[in-house]
């Protein structure tokens, strides 16, 4: 590190050229480069990613995505097959097909099925399939066109809405009539919000430093992506992640290297280069380490058979890389020509936070055990909340909070009907009698109804839409679902079934069935970067397990708050949602991982490197918090304030997320870092050290020479 930082500092112009042509590229590729990004989440080779690409082909809709449901209560004394009531809602449609040409439509208006009906006959409700054209947002644009088609529209004077899953996600995301906050304030109040930490923690001008390294590093990012997502397909989720992951790594390695440059500066006969050069050996070092562990954590999801995660891996693999990069070469540079200007204001001043850090961890070190128990014991009943874990959608009623699409809701859920139209099977009959399907399927235990309209029969192939008694995407919606590939299978002809709650089925065995196998990977990988970082077989052991208690502790806080409804009504306005969104685990894992190990590598790295000159555990711990207390808290709360910002916008989902990574990492900054990261090396003494000479020699680094 001294050597590349010596020759950053003997080529500034150079350095600087560089980065300004990759930033200036970079904002230039941002937009190609987001429309160069695949929408697909399909995982080929599933039952239901077969289903849905030969629906799509043949049907030209449908598939992976979720129906519009049109809905209409009827008064009372008027039925279904009250006079006029069918040619009346067989207008209904046909304008819901005039704005929605490439619609496949079935109701009780087309079929005189009984299964689109309730039981006392006053609520019918229709089919719309409409093409799957993937993306972030599925499906909404089009919800808004039914909706629209059908402004004004009655059936026996009752109003017919359009509602289903994009159609309620649609009137979230809109904040429609549920008090979100638009997505301008929630960046202002999280840029605000960063800012003033920034100022906080260095009360001078050095406060832009780190959201300099950040516009630098984000847009650079892109540009790397750019030709990666041209030549093959790249998720669209990278774009949030560079954003995301990139704005906080950038700030979070700044923060360390100019807060000990600042120390350096201190030190008496110091020049700036030399104190630079300084910062670096140390600062840098674990920024390096750092970013690694983040890359790794993301890179190792090319272990999931789905190719989009694995695209997520490998893209997001870029995001830490670029951030170190501008860490070690940019920053020393910014710190040499106008480092002392902007923080003139600072020198001289003592650190009383970093005295008030240290107090506190002269607290902990006494009383370590009390401390270690305590923190432990909250952890662990956050990881037992995570063991009950129920993934799948939403809940209906907890997308959105009012407006058409939920009064649509609210009354198929009071007929008696239930949320299963707005998550059917689609089941494909590619050869055999589709009549026989049908008479097979609607003795499911767990199905409404099975309907074949004739109109969706092209040739030798049949669809039937399958609809359960339950949400589709629920526990009990997919066993369901079990059961019907159950029953198909013995069938005669070829049957297989498809539609969005089955693609996402499909997506939950995929990934969570190699799931462990990912996490013993990334685990095992991390373990191996940091004993060589750290000269030690028990520190990067323990910093293993407390980001795995992190990770589980922060998964905890989401179904405490959403499945269990503990807080969420008080706060937002949202019951329980009764299950968690399947890939909101896996994001928020290699989220938390790599940003948690960030403040493990930048404490034990400085605990390392006090006991390396004191010899005695305690005065290393006192240190290392002491030191970096601040800094880790600062980093927490800049990213907590973003993710608070993001929880008071509308959607459920994010509204999900938010409060996942938000409170994961303020619980990781303070409970785990601030508490029993310190109690438990406290506890653990001189073996914190220890490193025998055959596993230093396969690290390639000196063996502790520690006694224990």
């Amino acid at each position: 590190m001294a050597a590349l930082t010596r020759w950053v500092l003997g080529h500034k112009k150079l350095v600087v050229g560089v980065w300004l042509v990759l930033a200036i590229g970079g904002f230039a590729a941002m937009k190609p480069a987001g429309d160069a990004l695949s929408t697909s989440f399909t995982i080929p080779g599933s039952e239901a990613s077969s289903a849905n690409s030969r629906i799509a082909e043949v049907y030209g809709n449908g598939g992976d995505v979720a129906p519009i449901v049109p809905v209409v209560t009827l008064p009372r004394g008027t039925t279904v097959d009250s006079p006029g009531v069918a040619a009346e809602l067989g207008a209904a449609m046909a304008k819901v097909k005039t704005a929605l040409p490439a619609a496949r439509i079935a109701s009780y208006a087309s079929t005189h099925d009984r299964g689109f009906v309730s039981g006392d006959g006053r609520t019918t409700f229709a089919l719309v399939a409409i093409p799957a054209l993937g993306g972030v947002n599925p499906g909404q644009a089009e919800a808004r066109k039914a909706q629209q088609a059908l402004a004004g529209v009655t059936v026996a004077g009752a109003p017919v809405r359009a509602t289903g899953l994009d159609a309620l996600r649609e009137a979230a995301a809109n904040g429609e009539h549920a008090g979100g906050a638009s997505l301008a304030v929630e960046a202002l109040v999280a840029g605000v919000g960063a800012l003033l930490v920034l100022v906080f923690v260095f009360a001078s001008w050095m406060a832009i430093v780190p959201l300099l390294m950040a516009i630098v590093a984000i847009p650079t990012t892109f540009l790397l992506i750019w030709p990666l997502a041209t030549a093959t397909d790249v998720s669209v989720i990278v774009k949030f992640l560079a954003a995301l992951i990139g704005l906080a790594i950038a700030i979070d390695y700044s923060l360390l290297v100019v807060v000990r440059w600042r120390e350096e500066r201190l030190r008496e006969n110091t020049t700036n280069e030399a104190a630079i050069v300084k910062a670096m050996e140390h600062a840098g070092r674990a920024v390096v380490f750092s970013g690694s562990t983040v890359g790794i954590s993301l890179l190792a999801l090319v272990a999931l058979p789905v190719p989009f995660l694995r695209s997520l891996g490998i893209a997001g693999m870029l995001i830490p890389l670029v951030s170190v990069a501008v860490a070690v070469t940019l920053l020393p540079v910014v710190l040499a020509t106008v480092g002392p200007r902007l923080d003139r204001r600072h020198t001289g001043r003592t650190d009383h936070a970093g005295r008030g850090w240290s107090a506190w961890a002269r607290i902990i070190v006494r009383h370590r055990w009390a401390a270690a128990v305590t923190s432990a014991a909250v952890l662990g009943a956050l990881v037992l909340a995570a063991s009950t874990i129920q993934l799948g959608n939403p809940r209906a009623d907890s997308l959105a909070q009012a407006g058409p699409a939920r009064a649509g809701l609210d009354q198929l859920v009071d007929s008696g009907i239930g949320t299963g139209p707005l998550s059917p099977f689609d089941t494909l009959v590619r050869s055999g009698d589709p009549e026989v399907v049908v008479h097979a399927l609607s003795g499911v235990d767990g199905v409404r109804a099975a309907v074949a309209p004739r109109a969706w029969r092209r040739g030798a192939t049949a669809l039937l839409a399958v609809i359960p008694t339950q949400d589709g995407n629920s526990p009990a919606g997919r066993a369901t679902l079990d059961r019907v590939r159950a029953v198909t299978s013995e069938l005669p002809g070829k049957v297989v079934t498809g539609g969005e709650a089955a693609q996402s089925a499909d997506f939950l065995d995929a990934v969570y069935g190699n799931f462990p196998l990912v996490i013993a990977l990334i685990s095992a990988l991390t373990f191996v970067l940091l004993a060589r970082a750290f000269r030690s077989l028990i520190l990067p052991l323990k910093a293993v397990l407390l980001n795995l208690l992190s990770v589980g502790a922060a998964w905890g806080l989401m179904v405490l708050v959403w499945q269990h409804g503990v807080g969420s009504q008080a706060i937002w306005g949202i019951g329980a949602t009764g299950s968690i969104n399947v890939e909101m685990p896996i994001v928020v894992f290699a989220f938390l991982f790599g940003i948690s190990m960030d403040y493990q590598v930048f404490i034990i790295s400085r605990m390392r490197e006090a006991f390396d000159r004191t010899g005695s555990t305690e005065a290393a711990v006192i240190e290392g918090i002491g030191r970096t207390g601040r800094l880790v808290t600062s980093a927490a709360l800049i990213l907590g304030l973003a993710f608070v910002a993001m929880s008071a916008g509308p959607g459920t989902e994010a509204k999900m997320f938010a409060t996942a990574l938000g409170g994961g990492i303020l619980l990781d900054a303070t409970l785990v870092r601030g508490v029993l990261a310190p109690a438990a090396v406290a506890i653990m003494g001189r073996w914190n050290w220890w490193l025998p000479r055959r596993p230093a020699r396969v690290l390639r680094v000196a063996p502790s020479g520690v006694g224990v």
